[in-house]
């Protein structure tokens, strides 16, 4: 151990004083993994390591998207921050660029490494490693924010006490200055997602939260109410809850009581990157109805509790998976002087995107002057107060000020034409809105993302609409037939319930053939690949770590289609031949007898009516070996010469056949034997199925 108990790892310092010698949970060759990334690259770098690695711990450790559960937070650098459980350093990067000063808590002496590693830049941080119970009494009582991200739900793995929670609570509180904040990120115990078919994110299991936990263990989550009550019950009246999506692991959206998602906000819930998991239904559509219902906050996937007092901070969504020269987030605010929109940039390179769009307001402003338009006022702010537009020059870190405009989007209102399935009044709306965005088309500046979300619809639709954002404008001309086909294009994508607006009637809306409108696709990924790059997306990245869906349908069918290739099947030839009419399953006749004997040998024992001239027997739709014991007909055993017993395989042995199809069958031949009105066939068998790179290679082989 170093000498005063203190490692140095670049600037930060890991202080080992309540280390007990060893790590006593550990993620193995993965922690091992981390730690050769964050030694040896920069951070600039982790994104492509990602992408090429392919692995879930990866992804989870050094994501940038795991940093937005607490990069909202009003942090400056005047302030002290405490990180309890700050791991492999997930978030402990933003909270070091945000505050002063930060201390962070962990029991992992590896962990601690791979966090110090890979902020080793900053001067502000330290890392105690060890128990949290033996750190807490060193530590001071003037923290302002103490952040417990994905930690609550242990306290009674390290609190021994019969309310561990509200011990673990009033102590952490004991450090928190009289204005600070206590901050707690966690699963919801009833988010759709478990019911939906995710597993459990803690132990793996199906339904384990929402069965209260049958099997115990250490780890507890919590609803919003749960979670609230155990806040009152250390004293705090009021807690502010904030609702992370898809979940605080990987937020891209962050919800409140003032701002909740509105319907068709929520469709990118395939976010489990951990396991494998089912699909019981589409959670886009039962989230619509949760929404509708008032009742998201039972269902939401996480949760952020704000201890303290109250934010201004109302809504938050992340546009951080875009190219850095694009990465912005946008916040809605609500105080004393109203409600505000801001738009700040998310890295230095991301300047000059903020600045642009400043610059593209006062363009766009004038075009669409007496136009029926109005582009939602946009002003540029700057950290020093200044609000001059100085494109591509540094000064102060700029932001936009955006006036809030209250008011249902051109997209609410279109969706309730589909309800009612009113296309005319559709095609009404959609003829306005391309007269409006029209106005001024040959103007060297065009808002390339004028989709019907982006545009505020007064009551009385003769008024102005409002555009909301423009992000997306550009200094040249560009066609408005594109603008308009994108917006459809866009529109259609999003939900599927959409389907009923015919795209045709669009195209001859716009005059436009299968070839323009194949050519405005194509510029439309163009313009995707411009944004994020090259990149992967989260949905990329969660093909490439390769954790399949199973839906409800496919999984029945698979295990109908594993059930029928495990069926018997008889065929019986009255002349014509085989054929499906004349066949039936074993399991499907009354009266027949099935048995499997401990030696791994099937017996079949079943009626077959007179007038029959041969019968065929399916064992299986698989490749296997067959090995036919004897066939009895009537109690007399079937002889094996001549063509009374034939078998569409390759004989590898006595009365044994290996069959490379998947097809195998089994014809008796009844020519010449004697049968009665009713008459039993008796067959003892055993049949092994063959995998298919097995029979592969025996053909090659040249065994078959």
């Amino acid at each position: 151990m170093p000498e005063n108990n203190i490692e140095e790892i670049g600037k930060i310092k890991l202080d080992l004083t309540h280390y007990p010698g060893e790590d006593y949970y550990c993620d193995g060759d993965a922690e091992d993994e981390l730690l050769e990334i964050t030694r040896n690259y920069s951070a600039v770098e982790y994104q492509r390591i990602i992408e090429e690695r392919k692995s879930w711990e990866i992804l989870y450790h050094l994501s940038s998207q795991r940093e937005n559960i607490v990069e909202w937070l009003p942090i400056t650098k005047e302030m002290k921050v405490l990180e309890v459980g700050s791991g492999c350093g997930a978030i402990t990067g933003t909270l070091a660029g945000k505050a002063g000063e930060v201390t962070c808590i962990d029991l992992s002496r590896k962990r601690s490494r791979i966090n110090a590693y890979r902020h080793m830049d900053a001067d502000n941080v330290t890392i105690h490693v060890g128990n949290f119970q033996d750190v807490e009494p060193d530590l001071p009582c003037d923290y302002d924010y103490i952040c417990l991200i994905g930690v609550f739900e242990y306290a009674q793995a390290y609190i021994r006490s019969e309310t561990p929670y509200e011990d673990f609570l009033n102590t952490i509180r004991k450090h928190l200055n009289p204005e600070g904040h206590i901050a707690i990120a966690i699963e919801n115990k009833f988010g759709l997602k478990y019911w939906a078919g995710c597993r459990e994110d803690h132990l793996g299991t199906y339904f384990s939260g929402i069965e209260n936990y049958p099997d115990g263990g250490v780890v507890r989550t919590f609803t919003a109410e749960g979670l609230r009550r155990i806040a009152k019950n250390c004293g705090y009246e009021y807690a502010q809850m904030y609702y992370p999506y898809p979940d605080y692991k990987f937020m891209t959206c962050l919800y409140s009581e003032e701002r909740l998602p509105k319907t068709g906000e929520l469709s990118n819930n395939l976010r489990n990157f951990d396991r494998d998991r089912l699909q019981l239904f589409d959670e886009k559509r039962v989230f619509d109805t949760i929404i509708q219902e008032g009742q998201f906050e039972l269902f939401s996937n996480s949760y952020m509790m704000l201890l303290g007092p109250k934010l201004e901070e109302k809504y938050v969504k992340y546009s951080n998976d875009r190219k850095p020269e694009f990465c912005i987030k946008t916040v809605f605010k609500e105080n004393e002087h109203g409600k505000i929109i801001e738009k700040h940039p998310l890295s230095k390179e991301a300047w000059r995107h903020i600045e642009n769009t400043a610059h593209a307001y006062d363009a766009l402003a004038k075009r669409y002057q007496d136009s029926g338009l109005v582009i939602n006022r946009c002003r540029l702010e700057r950290a020093n107060g200044s609000t001059e537009i100085k494109v591509g020059i540094e000064t102060e870190e700029p932001y936009l000020s955006l006036a809030y405009v209250e008011g249902r989007t051109l997209e609410e209102i279109l969706d309730d034409c589909l309800k009612r399935n009113d296309i005319e009044r559709f095609g009404q709306l959609f003829d306005e809105y391309y007269k409006r965005i029209s106005y001024g088309e040959e103007e060297k500046i065009a808002d390339y993302d004028l989709i019907f979300s982006n545009i505020i619809v007064p009551e009385n639709i003769d008024n102005a609409w409002n555009v909301i954002d423009c992000e997306w404008s550009f200094e040249k001309v560009i066609e408005t037939k594109q603008i308009a086909f994108r917006s459809v294009y866009c529109y259609l994508l999003e939900n599927e319930k959409r389907n009923s607006l015919n795209l045709d009637l669009i195209i001859r809306k716009l005059e436009i053939d299968q070839s323009d409108a194949e050519q405005y696709r194509k510029r439309e990924m163009d313009f995707q690949k411009y944004v994020t790059g090259k990149h992967m997306s989260m949905a990329q990245m969660r093909e490439a770590i390769g954790r399949p869906v199973y839906t409800v349908e496919a999984f029945c069918e698979g295990q109908a289609l594993a059930a029928g290739k495990d069926r018997i099947q008889i065929y019986e030839d009255t002349g014509r031949g085989f054929n499906e009419e004349q066949s039936f399953f074993i399991d499907e006749t009354v009266g027949e007898q099935v048995r499997v004997r401990e030696d791994g040998m099937t017996e079949l024992e079943i009626m077959i009516s007179s007038g029959k001239s041969a019968l065929r027997i399916d064992p299986c739709n698989d490749f296997c070996l067959i090995y036919l014991q004897e066939i009895r007909w009537n109690g007399t055993i079937l002889p094996w010469k001549g063509r009374q017993i034939q078998v569409n395989g390759f004989k590898v042995g006595e009365n044994t056949y290996a069959c490379p199809t998947q097809d195998p069958n089994i014809t008796v031949s009844l020519d010449g034997i004697r049968g009665e009105d009713s008459n039993v066939l008796q067959v003892t068998m055993q049949v092994t199925k063959l995998p298919e790179e097995t029979v592969k290679h025996m053909q090659k082989r040249g065994l078959f």
